[in-house]
């Protein structure tokens, strides 16, 4: 069964660390096709792409969180298989292992996958994969919208004396 809301997310770097950026969509299936519910993009100085792929996320399940008349039963696609398989495959082994990955070493950015476990447990979400800069509408519109949160902050980093909206 095909669901009907799905969020597609991204983020990215200017270098991994570097500036960073996010985005997501929440795209309605309706019978009159497909149609923008929400959509939104930030950015960090320092940061890496994992930490981005994992805020894009976070941050719609946080907007969806207080949306009314939105259903709670979504897919989430991102081109992260970080993230996906996280989500689906790792995030049980790192609960039992007390958050310790296969080599016995810390899981990587502890501190997202618990809010992203967290936030996620509100909603029935499918995890799907999609192919980065293969083409998906919404996948390319997220890639976009993390690129101008990129370069926006790195604008307002080469001119910090002009005031900033993101």
């Amino acid at each position: 069964m095909d669901i009907a809301f799905k969020i597609y997310t991204d983020g990215g770097c200017s270098g991994n660390p570097g500036p960073g950026g996010w985005a997501y969509v929440m795209v309605q299936q309706t019978f009159q096709g497909s149609q923008i519910i929400a959509k939104n993009k930030g950015a960090e100085k320092e940061t890496t792409n994992n930490r981005m792929e994992l805020t894009a996320v976070i941050m719609a399940l946080r907007a969806l969180r207080v949306m009314d008349g939105v259903p709670r039963q979504a897919a989430i696609l991102t081109d992260s298989q970080y993230v996906q398989k996280g989500m689906t495959e790792w995030i049980r082994t790192w609960k039992r292992n007390s958050w310790r990955t296969s080599d016995k070493t810390p899981v990587k950015n502890k501190d997202l996958w618990l809010l992203l476990d967290s936030l996620a447990i509100d909603f029935s979400l499918k995890w799907e994969w999609v192919k980065g800069h293969a083409g998906n509408e919404y996948n390319e519109l997220c890639d976009a919208m993390t690129q101008e949160a990129i370069a926006e902050i790195n604008a307002a980093e080469a001119n910090p004396s002009e005031p900033q909206v993101f």
